[in-house]
């Protein structure tokens, strides 16, 4: 660092990057093994404690037998809106997509997906009217695949899309943000007075609605996947770094690194939902989703999303490219990659989960 005085706070934090010892970010030549487990052990710290489990108490609200998809090549499904206890003070709501064609005592993978920022689990089943505008080659006569719960279902799998906090309907009463507040800086805030980041009580309840997948006759325990874009990749990443029984993983539109987001072109990429606290000292972004290695993963990432750009994408990517070399199974990791702006791509995902499903 120079000897110029530190004003803005920009600067600040901008000098404090360049400066940031990452001290477990995995190198070329780093033992994976060793380095996993030292660093999962460390993010599992940063990421603060989890609630202490309860029950689940699963009720089916309502249910819906749908089959007006079938145009776009999607079987007939069942619908379901479920609710069920995540802790003492949180109950989680969700919709649980089932194909109809499931055989008695036939037992199928699942696949747990993660809503990014927006209407909540409602955009994962089409409610949501963006889900139909025509994008990406997504098939006439149903949603776009930003709907992916209706577009996996329609692949066979068991789909679960919950409202993670604080979205859909569980999102913050409007009145109680003040004009120009985030309401996810709000809650994780708020929280944070209890001792809990947001985004630990967010992978608590995906970790939670696994256990309820796991819980369904039909679902094959040992065979889940979990898949999200956006805030919804940062769900997908720090869930399956942090529980071995997710098996296959999609990424999507999230893959980036730090340097980026606190840049004057990334302009504070980030927020209450999707930080940890202290993670600069130990490591960046590419090496949490590096912590999914050997399972396999898949990353999506648009050329035109100026979200989480292509180039900053590109050099996270290589990184875990480096990564699975270091576990010895490069072959898990792949990278769909397409002509779009932030949103899912959805080509090589549904054969991609059933290989490894």
């Amino acid at each position: 660092m120079s000897n110029k005085r530190l004003i803005g706070v920009y600067d600040q934090f901008r000098a404090r990057f360049e400066d940031a010892p990452k001290k477990l970010a995995f190198t070329k030549g780093t033992a994976f093994a060793a380095w996993k487990e030292r660093f999962k052990s460390k993010v599992k710290e940063l990421i603060g404690p989890f609630p202490a489990p309860v029950p689940l108490n699963a009720e089916v609200q309502e249910e819906l037998s749908l089959d007006e998809f079938e145009e776009a090549g999607i079987p007939a499904f069942i619908q379901q809106k479920i609710v069920y206890d995540t802790e003492k003070y949180a109950a989680c709501v969700a919709h649980l997509l089932v194909p109809k064609n499931i055989n008695k005592g036939e037992k199928r993978p699942a696949v747990l997906v993660a809503h990014g920022h927006g209407s909540g689990k409602a955009q994962m089943v089409g409610i949501c009217p963006t889900t139909w505008n025509p994008r990406n080659g997504s098939p006439t006569g149903g949603p776009n695949f930003e709907a992916l719960a209706i577009h996996l279902v329609g692949q066979g799998f068991v789909v679960l899309a919950p409202d993670w906090r604080p979205f859909g309907e569980r999102s913050l009463k409007p009145e109680y943000c003040r004009p120009g507040r985030d309401s996810c800086n709000v809650t994780d805030m708020s929280f944070q007075y209890f001792g809990f980041t947001l985004l630990a009580l967010n992978v608590w309840d995906a970790m939670k609605s696994i256990d309820l997948l796991q819980s369904l006759p039909y679902v094959d325990g040992k065979r889940i996947g979990m898949v999200g874009k956006s805030y919804g990749g940062t769900m997908t990443t720090y869930t399956t770094a942090l529980d071995d029984r997710i098996k296959v993983a999609c990424v999507s539109g999230y893959l980036s690194t730090l340097d980026d987001a606190m840049s004057m072109r990334g302009l504070g990429n980030y927020c209450g939902a999707q930080f940890v606290p202290g993670l600069l000292e130990w490591g960046d972004i590419p090496d949490v989703v590096g912590l999914i290695a050997p399972r396999p993963l898949l990353i999506e990432a648009g050329k035109k999303d100026d979200c989480f750009i292509f180039p900053d994408a590109t050099k996270a990517y290589e990184k875990l490219v480096t990564i699975y070399e270091a576990a010895g199974h490069r072959e898990n990791l792949d990278r769909d990659v397409a002509d779009v702006e932030h949103e899912m791509i959805f080509q090589k995902m549904p054969e991609f989960f059933k290989k490894y499903l």
